[in-house]
């Protein structure tokens, strides 16, 4: 029989939703359980991209690891950075040293996510991240940490790379002015200019706090470019879309990409407004038998919501993480964070959202990408039948050469 328990703590002055071992109490007394934090945005921008549905996701995987290993208590708590990378700092920090926390998953904001991946490779602790930027497996790669769900170069070697073969030569970027914003339009600068197209300029707004983009979207209106591009997530992504369409974006002829824009904004939005917009995402709860049996299971503790790419990939981090501590055992686990890790590069993955796939030599998680367009109103069939597969780039092929990503780690 499995047992199960929800109490509410407070660990670096933030609060925390901690779930009890989902394991026979016998089991529980043997040894101190594994502990995962998932550090999430539960009231900001990214709050509908992670927030509760990144925790309902490891969850998710804490219950299926349990009928694989029953042997291994494991806890999990979670916390709010709020979107600052500062927040993130300290309470990861706190969690690592004062509250035993093994591993730390989600951290949806770059910013966020690189200052964590310091702290972990600092304490010898384990980091699995769910942001954008392609820099934690190059420059800010490590041996404590692995990028999971997707990041900026795989996006834009799907989303650029479709649309300029339809035609759209030259683009604007409307970004949001961090990290994240800064290297999804860089990467998909390049392969906008590699592949024979123009980028016409680029605009940044402030981030967060930035509700109205009319002088934003005026200049991308201005600039007579082709494609107008959103290297941006969350809320801020879906403002855009809206905004863009009230400013006649679309009806002058120009195509709106969002180089970042997950199934709750689309949701959101509605099909009226963003049919035909095209988006990359590693997961659609649709795409098969495994996929579609998952999200049952997550839509039943969701009202109903379907999960997006960030959420399912503290799913399927979690499940592998905890796969790599039974193939260990809990003690080395808990010594070395770093030989966790290792760990987790030499086993392959396998799990009912991203399918098989593996953690490569620089921390990048290899999977399938998958470029979506947003359909009709008439083309439709119940409130969460949003997308239409275009095509599928094969893992190995979405994501930066290893080569070219200036690991430290990568042997040349």
């Amino acid at each position: 029989m499995v047992f199960g328990a929800t109490r509410r703590t407070v660990l670096g002055g933030i609060a925390a939703a901690s779930v009890a071992p989902l394991l026979p109490r016998r089991a529980r007394a043997a040894t101190r359980p594994i502990r995962i934090g998932v550090l999430t945005d539960m009231a900001g921008p990214y709050s509908e991209d992670s927030g509760r549905g990144s925790v309902v996701a490891a969850q998710l995987a804490i219950e299926d690891f349990a009928k694989l290993s029953p042997g291994i208590a494991v806890e999990l708590v979670s916390g709010d950075m709020q979107g600052k990378p500062d927040v993130a700092s300290a309470l990861a920090s706190a969690w690592y040293d004062r509250d035993g926390i093994d591993v730390i998953v989600d951290l949806p904001v770059s910013s966020a996510a690189l200052a964590v991946a310091h702290i972990a490779r600092q304490k010898d602790k384990v980091a699995i991240l769910n942001p954008g930027t392609s820099d934690l497996t190059g420059k800010a790669c490590s041996p404590n940490h692995v990028h999971w769900a997707f990041d900026t170069y795989a996006l834009a070697n799907s989303t650029g790379r479709a649309i300029l073969a339809g035609g759209g030569r030259t683009w604007f970027f409307v970004q949001a002015d961090y990290a994240f914003g800064a290297a999804l339009a860089a990467d998909t600068g390049r392969i906008v200019q590699e592949q024979g197209g123009k980028v016409l300029g680029s605009v940044r707004y402030p981030f967060p706090g930035t509700m109205d983009f009319a002088s934003f979207l005026l200049q991308a209106q201005t600039s007579g470019a082709q494609v107008v591009a959103f290297a941006n997530a969350g809320a801020d992504a879906a403002n855009c879309i809206k905004q863009a369409g009230e400013f006649g974006l679309t009806q002058s002829g120009q195509k709106l990409a969002s180089l970042l824009c997950f199934i709750p904004q689309i949701h959101g939005i509605g099909l009226q407004a963003a049919q035909g917009l095209l988006l990359t995402e590693g997961f659609y709860w649709d795409l098969n038998d495994r996929t579609r049996a998952f999200s049952k299971r997550y839509g039943a503790r969701m009202d109903g919501q379907m999960p997006c790419t960030i959420q399912v990939g503290c799913y399927s981090g979690v499940l592998h993480y905890l796969k790599a501590v039974a193939a260990m055992g809990v003690d080395a686990a808990r010594v070395s964070g770093a030989a966790a890790v290792r760990q987790m590069k030499q086993m392959p993955t396998d799990d009912d959202v991203f399918g098989k796939g593996r953690v490569r030599e620089d921390g990048r998680k290899i999977h399938d990408m998958h470029l979506f367009e947003v359909k009709t109103p008439g083309e439709s069939k119940s409130s969460w039948d949003l997308y239409r597969l275009v095509r599928t780039t094969p893992g190995e092929e979405a994501y930066r050469p290893l080569a070219e990503g200036s690991c430290p780690m990568v042997r040349s």
